[in-house]
């Protein structure tokens, strides 16, 4: 199971706006989006978008 690398919430497969496949946190308070990219998900909070 992934988390996320700044809240530590859980991270569930997602979808971006363009449709491409991100991870989601489930973190209420400040819940984000890491994306992945060829299948890698990128875990880093530069990378990050708010959900």
């Amino acid at each position: 199971m992934l988390r996320c690398p700044v809240t530590g919430a859980t991270l569930i497969d997602g979808a971006g706006p363009d449709g491409a496949p991100e991870l989601h946190s489930t973190d209420p308070d400040r819940p984000l989006a890491y994306p992945v990219r060829d299948g890698i998900p990128v875990l880093l909070e530069s990378d990050a978008r708010e959900l």
